[in-house]
Formats: C-alpha cells, structure tokens, sequence
C-alpha cells in the first residue's frame, strides 16, 4: 500500500444517492464495502462526513437564519450521518468509532486525538463528526485539521467527479484532467478544490490531497494501492 493511514472526506450530499433529500442505504452500503475493502489490506483509515443532505448552514443563513445556529445545525447533521455510516460499517463486520467535536456522550466519544489514534493502531475506522466543533468553519477544514493531528499521510477526497479538471466538466465538455497539480497551480489557475481555509492548511503542513471519484467501484482500493487514479495535489 502506498498510504498507511488516510483520512477519507465524503461529501453528505454523496450519501444521497439518486434521492433529493436524506441517506440512501445503497449508496450507504456501497461505501462500507468500499472501506471495508481497504480496511483489510492493513490501511488505517479515518473519516470526516459533511452534513449537506441533511442541513447546510450557509443554506439556512439565506434563509435568514443565524449564521452561527445555522452552522450548528449542520454539525448536528454530520453527526447523523456518521451513526449511519457507522451502523453500515459494522454490518459488514468493520470496528469503528464515532467521535465527535461537540460532547454527547450517549452516542459518541468526545474527540481525543491520542484516542482516535490508537483506535487506527488497532485497526478500528475513526469517524470524526461534529466538524471543528465552531461555527464559520465548513467539514472539508475540519477533514485537513483532523488529518493533521493524527498524522495521516494523505486526504482522499471522494467526489462524483473522477479528479480536478481545467473547469467544471459536467458544464464544459473541453475541460481537460490533471493527473498531478501543485498547490500554487491550483491557487494560480482559481481551481475549487477545497475551501481557502482547508486548502491553505493542507498547503502549509505538506499533507497531499488526492480527488477521485468515489462512486466507481474498486477506486479506493486503487488510490491507496498508488494506481493513477483521481487527481493528486502536491507541493
């Protein structure tokens, strides 16, 4: 394996599936399997899920709600699917544990991170839920904050999108493919990889992020094994 220890950011609207709304079981399955399939090969995995078929602050703030409640409510949501993908884990025989950003302890452990890591030495999946626990920050800078404190070697972005291209593909059809970009390309050419935030912090702690698309069978096996698959983000 080219990666020890990942960390997997999923989007929530990926659990979605083919539904408009909420977490669709199949998709939820697939996704164990998925995991399940680099558990075995020995990869300590983590993963940090975001909350937006369920909630997304920014959402209900244009809706004039308050931006910090609103947040809030979206970290709410990341812990709903992180029991559900928990649940799903579990049935296919994967030890996992929920810990989240913000305390309740009846249905997860507070994030300690000599915890969480040696719950990856045991060979458990960690789900980090809650994002950074505080409003104003999205999922995607609480993956890269996470991925940083246990020392993870890389940040596995999974997307319907198989990698980043030159534009939005799905709305240019001459959008070309980078199999490798730099930091600074990506900053140069004003590609939307992650948020300013999360991405400059990956950027400034030297932890490589690879986008690949989630939804084909067999890619994260392939990604971690090293195959070209998705788009890697270097120095």
């Amino acid at each position: 394996m080219q990666y020890n220890r990942i960390l997997l950011k999923l989007s929530g609207e990926a659990l979605m599936g083919s539904q408009q709304y909420g977490i669709d079981p199949n998709r939820l399955k697939a996704y164990a399997q998925e995991i399940k399939g680099i558990v075995e090969k020995g990869v300590q995995v983590a993963i940090v899920i975001g909350g937006g078929n369920i909630f997304r602050g920014v959402s209900g703030m244009s809706g004039g709600m308050d931006r910090v409640q609103g947040d809030y409510m979206g970290m709410l949501a990341t812990v709903i699917n992180g029991l559900a993908l928990q649940s799903a884990l579990e049935n296919e025989g994967i030890h996992t544990r929920l810990q989240t950003a913000i305390k309740m302890n009846e249905v997860a452990e507070p994030f300690i991170r000599r915890r969480a890591v040696r719950h990856l030495e045991k060979g458990r999946v960690v789900i980090f839920s809650g994002g950074t626990g505080n409003p104003y920050f999205t999922t995607d800078s609480a993956a890269v904050l996470r991925a940083i404190e246990i020392e993870a070697d890389v940040i596995l972005k999974g997307t319907r999108v198989d990698g980043i291209y030159t534009s939005d593909p799905e709305k240019d059809a001459t959008a070309t493919k980078f199999d490798f970009i730099s930091f600074d390309d990506v900053l140069k050419k004003g590609l939307k990889v992650m948020d300013t935030t999360a991405f400059t912090l990956s950027q400034e702690n030297e932890l490589p992020i690879v986008v690949f698309d989630m939804n084909t069978q067999g890619n994260l096996l392939k990604v971690v094994s090293g195959e070209k698959v998705g788009t890697t983000v270097n120095l």
